[in-house]
């Protein structure tokens, strides 16, 4: 399996962890197709979003499979009036991964992220190792103490 930086970033910082290797759909990336593939519940698996606030510049939401991103939530919590997800092309450039093995750890550059509180109901999560097909299994608050993350409720079901 190939060693990720996510899976890089905790070893240095000696976090239990697991990697969790599927099988990639290129035509579909979604959270829905993860948890089928690795066998969890949509909610136990975490998908990572990067929007840009209108005072902070580039942040980071991690939320569950089956939530959408309430932007008025992350807006309040990151100290902006207004957010919005960054288009699909400026990921990567920004990030360095690609839709679909986008990971809150091991980004080429440090971003507030900002974690959905319900990750803190499982005993772990599972989240992008940083490329698509491989998925990172750790408990909720090594995840947030490795992104240095914030707590915060900002997903909304899909359909509220």
């Amino acid at each position: 399996m190939k060693k990720t930086n996510a899976a890089r970033l905790l070893e240095g910082l000696k976090i239990p962890h697991t990697l969790q290797e599927y099988p990639v759909d290129e035509s579909d990336l979604s959270a829905e197709h993860v948890a089928r593939e690795v066998g969890l519940p949509l909610n136990q698996v975490f998908k990572t979003l990067v929007a840009r606030g209108d005072r902070t510049g580039v942040i980071v939401a991690v939320l569950p499979g089956g939530g959408e991103l309430d932007p008025k939530a992350l807006a309040s919590v990151s100290g902006n009036k207004k957010v919005d997800l960054v288009p699909l092309k400026e990921v990567q450039p920004l990030t360095g991964y690609l839709r679909g093995g986008c990971s809150p750890l091991g980004m080429k550059k440090k971003y507030p992220v900002f974690l959905d509180e319900s990750a803190r109901a499982f005993p772990f999560i599972s989240v992008s190792a940083g490329l698509r097909g491989i998925q990172v299994y750790l408990a909720p608050e090594d995840l947030r103490r490795a992104c240095e993350g914030t707590w915060a409720p900002l997903a909304r079901r899909a359909g509220d």
